[in-house]
């Protein structure tokens, strides 16, 4: 990867700082998201090879954006793919054998998974009927660009959706707090957000009073990213650490807890960010509502429960460092460490999953029917 250029600094934000994703065709500069809030730097993105490790060093993160960049950066390997002699059907196996490989890059994400089987079918079929491997390499161009657009649609409506259902849930306050944790925003996806999307929906509708982000140890994505937008937005907020989540919502400051989603389990049962199940707890002893957004690209219908759901484990550096493993050791030499990415909240502890297509809400007999949820968004 290559340092394309150097914006600025935190004290000159503008509307640039917060798109995670540049694309032009042919060209992709993905947002170096380790040097926010102080830094503002892009890397140009040249091939699989280098969208594979921006995503897997946290260059790029959060479900939605890691999908489009992968996405994006087999596009531009294509884009300028030169002496490609094979037959339609070849031009199809090396763009699914690439797309096959992206997703390694982090296993948890499976919007990743999702986008990856999309682009595949829609290469193979495009090879069935095409004449030449350009026309193959053309569709697979044209259909992760329209992934980068529909991204951004999507989030607006998890946004006005989860608003409206809140408002609802909590006609008894003219004014609400939300906590949200880790990053969910446009720096997580190509523009918005899901939770902070619904954060910054309520904003917009005049009904929020506060928002709360947790620092979301140990690679600080809220303080660092979460904070930075809903300044940038001039969103009224409080960062909070991590462990003062129950304290706040024993003092009664939070009326709602808003997080994304990594992967979502047919039962209901969902990964995220370490630390969600915790702050899912918490809300559960103090009455506080506990909802999940997501795009249904983040429904992973094949597994029963979130048992099934891989975990990834980050490196020990991230806990025995301070910047998340960039900077100096802070920890004992010598220490044991355990770095889950994630944790699974379990669906009992989640009173709403919010969608592009509605939120969906358990049924009479307190459980999920998301299968059922999306049969009806498909027929229609």
């Amino acid at each position: 990867m290559n340092i394309c250029f150097y914006l600025q600094s935190m004290g000159s934000q503008d509307d640039s700082s917060l798109q995670s994703i540049r694309y032009l065709r042919g060209s992709l500069q993905l947002l170096d998201q380790r040097k926010l809030p102080l830094d503002t730097t892009y890397l140009e993105i040249r091939d699989a090879a280098e969208g594979w490790e921006a995503i897997r060093e946290m260059v790029v993160r959060g479900a939605p954006a890691i999908a489009i960049a992968a996405a994006l950066s087999l596009a531009v390997e294509v884009s300028k793919l030169e002496g490609f002699s094979g037959t339609p059907n070849e031009a199809a196996s090396f763009l699914a054998k690439k797309l096959e490989y992206l997703v390694s890059s982090r296993p948890t994400a499976v919007n990743l998974s999702d986008a990856a089987t999309k682009l595949t079918e829609i290469v193979m079929n495009s090879a069935a009927t095409a004449t030449d491997a350009n026309q193959v390499f053309q569709a697979y161009i044209e259909a992760a660009e329209i992934m980068l657009e529909d991204d951004v649609a999507s989030n607006k409506a998890i946004g006005s959706y989860g608003s409206s259902f809140i408002q609802n849930q909590r006609k008894d306050f003219k004014k609400l707090s939300v906590l949200t944790h880790c990053n969910t925003g446009s720096l997580a996806t190509a523009g918005y957000g899901t939770a902070l999307g619904v954060i910054r929906a309520l904003y917009a509708d005049g009904v929020l009073e506060s928002a709360y982000c947790t620092e979301t140890r140990p690679f600080n994505q809220g303080s660092r990213l979460t904070a930075f937008e809903l300044v940038h937005d001039k969103i009224p907020a409080t960062l909070i650490a991590d462990s003062a989540a129950a304290a706040l919502m024993k003092a009664g400051r939070v009326h709602a807890v808003i997080v994304g989603a990594d992967r979502v389990a047919a039962n209901g049962d969902t990964a995220n960010k370490i630390g969600t199940y915790s702050l899912a707890l918490c809300a559960k002893h103090h009455g506080v509502l506990f909802y999940v957004a997501a795009p249904l690209t983040s429904v992973d219908l094949s597994l029963s429960s979130g048992d099934e759901i891989v975990i990834e484990e980050r490196s020990a550096m991230e806990l025995l460092n301070t910047h998340g493993g960039l900077g100096e050791q802070v920890a004992a030499s010598g220490i044991a460490v355990w770095n889950p990415a994630f944790d699974v909240t379990p669906a009992c502890l989640i009173n709403g999953i919010i969608t592009e297509k509605g939120v969906i809400t358990k049924n009479g007999n307190e459980v999920f029917d998301i299968k059922g949820f999306v049969g009806k968004t498909m027929s229609k």
